[in-house]
């Protein structure tokens, strides 16, 4: 029993296999769609996508080319080809205004572009593609199906955005730019006024202010230390508990005994 299973498996596979490579081969369109549309039912999206790719031209205006084009793009995003797949999803939406499948390949085309974003080291270009992608989805339909999706991957990319800018001024209080990175990290604050790193920024301005005064000619000693006294201040006005007030505290200490000379 078991090598009649065997050998039936066998030859379906066979027969399969052999109907594809002849679709391939054939000139018949529609015998290539048919084979084609058995491949993306099967999940083979490979071999689906190759008989798409020789068929679609000859479809543009014709009855089938609606499903075609949107089972082309899910070929596409199903084999993790996503930059092919946005273009496929958007060149869908935008051909087929009234397809009940708009709203689905209109957020699949702007998820393709999140698919697309970096690690927050790298450029962020696609990142801003896709955050403006998927406000455009948001904005259009906002009570879609797929609106707590979206959100939650603009809030993932937006996170990406805010840490690369947060680690870009950082960097500047790393190399001890203490001047360039005070600047940065009012940046920062003003570009991203509710960011999770508010309180590492507000702590790295503090502590850029600090050593920028303890390392000053005399003549604008005092002015930086007034200006490190104030980012402790906008510390703590932000988060009276911070995580970093213990060492924020040792820096005002010094600051505060620092000034006394000025006040003599």
């Amino acid at each position: 029993m078991k090598k009649i299973v065997s050998l039936l498996f066998l030859v379906v596979l066979f027969s399969s296999c052999s109907e594809y490579q002849k679709a391939l081969k054939s000139e018949e369109i529609d015998g290539k769609y048919e084979v084609a549309a058995k491949m993306y039912d099967k999940g083979k999206f490979e071999k689906a996508i190759r008989l798409f790719e020789q068929i679609a031209p000859s479809y543009k205006g014709k009855p089938q080319a609606e499903k075609l084009f949107y089972m082309y793009a899910q070929s596409y995003y199903k084999t993790k080809q996503y930059y092919l797949a946005g273009y496929q999803f958007e060149n869908f939406a935008s051909s087929y205004p009234k397809s009940e499948k708009q709203e689905e390949t209109s957020f699949l085309g702007a998820k393709c572009y999140s698919k697309l974003s970096p690690a927050y080291s790298l450029d962020q270009a696609d990142t801003d593609k896709a955050l403006e992608k998927l406000q455009d989805f948001i904005d259009t339909y906002p009570n879609s199906t797929y609106l707590a999706e979206a959100n939650a991957i603009v809030k993932e990319l937006r996170y990406k955005i805010e840490k690369k800018a947060f680690e870009n001024a950082k960097q500047y209080n790393t190399i001890s730019d203490f001047k360039a990175a005070q600047i940065a990290f009012d940046n920062f604050i003003s570009d991203f006024p509710g960011t999770i790193f508010k309180e590492e920024a507000l702590y790295y301005k503090l502590d850029s202010a600090f050593k920028l005064a303890q390392n000053s000619v005399p003549q604008k000693m005092e002015e930086r230390l007034n200006n490190a006294k104030a980012a402790y201040n906008s510390l703590i006005k932000f988060n009276a508990d911070s995580k970093f007030k213990s060492k924020a505290d040792d820096m005002l200490a010094k600051i505060e005994k620092d000034l006394k000379q000025f006040s003599k």
